[in-house]
């Protein structure tokens, strides 16, 4: 009697553990703080446009097509592009630059996600910052981008589908231009696209 008791009680405590790591994925996609769009703030660097093409709650799983995207927006004074992917565990992070461009669509592809990471892009204001600006009264907040922050987990669920069609869609455009304001629509980012933006944008899918 006493070990049926003590299977039936930890049978119990299996029950109710279940429901905790069901949710697991789901309050990670609710509670993480991050934001899909960087830049913003005052100085022609930091002010610039960049965002993560991933769902509005900046939570994306790319699952198989492997493939990430952010769009920069245009600026007079284009500079480098930090990439880095921290574990959100913790551990050893990754990292890339890419060249100073132009008004872009960027696809990133190999995204292969095995736990929980954080992506964050940001634009390396601190290179344009030579001194040749030093009677800019706003060169002092030049030296940092607010960078695009967003979570890549591994397990997809039906928000991330539409952002992995399109983002698949895209990378058959690689090397040429699409309409800038319906493809960022298609992210839900239309809002972004001032009379800046060139009316075309292109795709650029670095090796």
């Amino acid at each position: 009697m006493k070990a049926v008791l003590l299977i039936g009680a930890g049978l119990s405590v299996l029950h109710a553990l279940m429901p905790i790591t069901a949710l697991a994925q789901p309050n990670l996609r609710s509670s993480f703080p991050g934001r899909r769009v960087g830049g913003g703030t005052r100085g022609e660097c930091s002010a610039r446009i960049l965002a993560h093409l991933v769902p509005d709650n900046s939570v994306f799983a790319p699952g198989a097509i492997s493939q990430l995207g952010l769009v920069q927006g245009p600026t007079a004074n284009p500079v480098s592009l930090n990439i880095s992917f921290q574990p959100k565990s913790g551990g050893a992070s990754t990292t890339r630059t890419l060249p100073a461009a132009p008004a872009a669509v960027i696809l990133i592809s190999g995204s292969s996600i095995s736990a929980p990471t954080i992506w964050e892009s940001e634009f390396d204001c601190a290179s344009a910052d030579d001194g040749s600006a030093s009677s800019d009264p706003l060169a002092f907040v030049e030296t940092t981008s607010p960078p695009a922050v967003s979570l890549l987990v591994p397990d997809p669920d039906a928000s991330d589908a539409p952002v992995q069609a399109a983002l698949k869609k895209l990378r058959s455009s690689c090397g040429s231009s699409v309409p800038t304001t319906s493809t960022l629509q298609t992210f839900g980012l239309a809002d972004l696209v001032t009379a800046e933006w060139p009316k075309q944008i292109p795709v650029r899918c670095p090796s």
